[in-house]
């Protein structure tokens, strides 16, 4: 691994972090691409269970960014990955909150704030498409679009989602 190939991971991750406006899971097709195809950093497995790890994990939901850097490597890997996707959507955050926290009456920050709601869920159909597509089989998604409709349509709470995610995986349904 060289010095250029980590600042390009950094600087990739830079910009991906500038996108993630449903948090840094809505940007993981991109980082699929980047670091299975592209780089070879990381298998689809690997990259898989990134995810999977850090989401059953307690804690932020960027956790899976760590992991990825640390399997790409170590913890050289873990400083560019988290910096990368840190560092200018923290700071964006922080200036944007007071910025629009001040205006939030504004028509053109409420519309701004409204038409983001569509990109997100965009987003994150495409990661549920990258992480779903290697599955074999249909009943993944039966349970993806089940959970789906409860989640939308009712007031379940998340955790009994996951809880029952657990016990179809624990008896091999899914």
């Amino acid at each position: 691994m060289t010095l250029a190939l980590w600042l390009d991971v950094f600087l990739h991750f830079l910009m991906l972090s500038l996108l993630a406006i449903g948090g840094a899971i809505s940007t993981a097709p991109d980082m699929h691409r980047y670091l299975v195809g592209q780089t070879g950093l990381l298998t689809d497995a690997q990259f898989n269970a990134s995810i999977a790890i850090a989401q059953a994990a307690p804690g932020p939901n960027v956790l899976f960014v760590a992991v990825m850097g640390y399997q790409a490597g170590g913890l050289l890997g873990v400083a560019a990955t988290m910096l990368g996707i840190m560092l200018p959507s923290t700071t964006l955050a922080l200036a944007a909150a007071r910025w629009g926290g001040a205006r939030r009456d504004w028509p053109s920050v409420r519309a701004f704030t409204s038409g983001l709601a569509p990109v997100t869920i965009t987003l994150f159909v495409a990661t549920a498409w990258i992480l779903s597509v290697q599955a074999p089989g249909w009943k993944h998604w039966v349970v993806t679009a089940a959970a789906a409709v409860v989640v939308w349509r009712t007031r379940v709470h998340l955790l009994v989602l996951i809880l029952c995610g657990a016990a179809l995986g624990a008896v091999g349904v899914v």
